[in-house]
């Protein structure tokens, strides 16, 4: 099994490159939905989180509120370690429950958008990292994704550096391209891991 991290800063197009992967037969494991699950209604880590920041972060129908949530701690890096505290513990112990299930030759991607910020490049047998400038970042999450620009820069300026995430990476796949190009890219990287986890 060869165990990759993969992780990029918001807007570079890491979700696509996951989603290219499990394309190619990789095994993703991936924290923003195992993080969604964890704190789905009914769950321990859902109350956690109600104990911490209050009824206020829940929706009439007893969901979890995230705009509501991310309003308070990205603007507040002491609520944001708050909240890291309770989702973590519980998408690390999932994430390797789902790694344990895969096959002894598989490819195991972990889709992990907080791995630099984390410390978490030392569990991995290697870290693509997915890049953009950040302008193209800031782009994306304003033009595609709808975000003020001010909202943007803030999600952007509490993740880690471009320059923090490019230190930890043994493969980088620029993504200030097309679809096409990027396609070919992660073909090209996919070719490597294969041989990699083959050696």
């Amino acid at each position: 099994m060869l165990k990759i991290g993969l992780t990029g800063g918001i807007g570079a197009g890491k979700s696509e490159v996951s989603r290219l992967f499990a394309a190619h037969g990789a095994v993703i494991v991936d924290s923003d939905v195992i993080a969604r699950e964890v704190v789905a209604p009914g769950t321990d880590g859902l109350a956690a989180v109600v104990a911490e920041f209050g009824p206020g972060v829940l929706r009439e129908d007893g969901s979890l509120d995230r705009p509501a949530l991310g309003a308070v701690v990205f603007a507040d890096p002491e609520r944001l370690k708050a909240l890291n505290a309770i989702v973590h513990p519980l998408v690390r112990t999932r994430s390797a429950e789902l790694e344990a299930a895969a096959a002894p030759d598989a490819v195991v991607v972990h889709d992990v958008p907080l791995l630099a910020e984390n410390g978490l490049a030392p569990l991995f047998d290697l870290v693509v990292v997915v890049d953009a400038a950040d302008d193209v970042r800031l782009d994306r999450l304003v033009r595609l994704r709808g975000m003020a620009e001010e909202e943007a820069r803030a999600r952007m300026a509490a993740q880690a550096s471009r320059d923090g995430r490019l230190a930890i990476a043994d493969l980088v796949i620029d993504n200030g391209c097309g679809l096409a190009e990027l396609e070919a890219r992660v073909a090209e990287v996919w070719a490597e891991l294969v041989r990699r986890a083959a050696a």
